[in-house]
């Protein structure tokens, strides 16, 4: 303040020390706030982070126990390594069981593997109602392991008017229908596609369609992005995944060059 100003009254000096006061609270509301959604924000980010990684070795660890439990039974105590050391070794009935399933598809590739395989299958046809459903279980089996082989190129994904017209459903194009289906389905002139429709709700669930390959709707998406969007009830889209890429990419960028200097002007 200069001399020739003139000398401020006690209501000036009172409004300008309540002013600042108000600021200064203001100021800590504000850095407050701003910590308090800053801790929140690294909670969400750890959450995400540990959340699958823990949930997924979870039920890998369940998947190997179980699979131990049917398997080590069934092999001679004198080969287990439980037997000769102080603690369990976890997966080595997960081993035996992938060497036995490589050894008994070797077996069945020559002939006196398809003999004895035939020999089992004509036992079971026997039987009224196991016959069914082995039956069944085996056309599963083998539908699954042929849809998910190399070079499979019928798996798609597309969209349906279901369950009222103006309503679309995302749905698996699983192949081709044939057989009696085909046939006798009026109208299909021989195009017809198989679908499969998973429920929101549990989606390892849903409903088998047949219907003509013009009321199906192709979509350039992955099985993966399909899934996704299936199972997050629409939250999880694919556009979304490219985003969060796009500012992981962007943060890795930021980070390289983050040190470096600048150069002048």
């Amino acid at each position: 303040m200069s001399s020739a100003d003139p000398p401020k009254g006690p209501q000036e000096t009172s409004a300008e020390l309540r002013a600042g006061l108000r600021k200064l609270v203001r100021d800590d509301s504000s850095s407050g706030w701003h910590f308090g959604a800053r801790l929140r924000n690294y909670f969400l980010t750890g959450l995400v982070i540990v959340g699958p990684v823990t949930i997924t070795l979870y039920f890998a660890w369940w998947f190997i126990n179980v699979t131990d439990a049917w398997i080590k039974p069934f092999v001679p105590a004198a080969y287990l390594p439980d037997t000769y050391l102080p603690f369990p070794i976890p997966g080595f009935g997960l081993a035996v069981g992938l060497v036995a399933l490589t050894l008994i598809g070797a077996l069945a590739a020559n002939l006196l593997g398809r003999t004895l395989i035939s020999f089992g299958e004509q036992m079971l046809g026997g039987m009224p109602i196991v016959r069914n459903v082995y039956s069944a279980l085996k056309q599963i089996f083998e539908s699954v392991v042929s849809a998910t082989g190399p070079g499979q190129t019928f798996q798609k994904v597309g969209l349906i008017e279901f369950p009222s017209k103006g309503l679309w459903s995302i749905v698996f194009v699983t192949g081709e229908t044939t057989g009696e289906i085909g046939r006798v389905m009026p109208g299909a002139d021989g195009d017809l596609l198989t679908v499969f429709m998973p429920t929101g709700i549990v989606p390892p669930t849903g409903f088998v369609c047949f219907l003509p390959r013009k009321d199906v709707v192709f979509l350039d998406m992955t099985i993966e992005d399909a899934a996704k969007v299936i199972i997050s009830a629409g939250m999880v889209t694919p556009e979304s995944q490219a985003k969060l890429r796009e500012l992981a990419e962007q943060s890795r960028r930021g980070k390289k060059n983050k040190g470096k200097p600048v150069p002048a002007a």
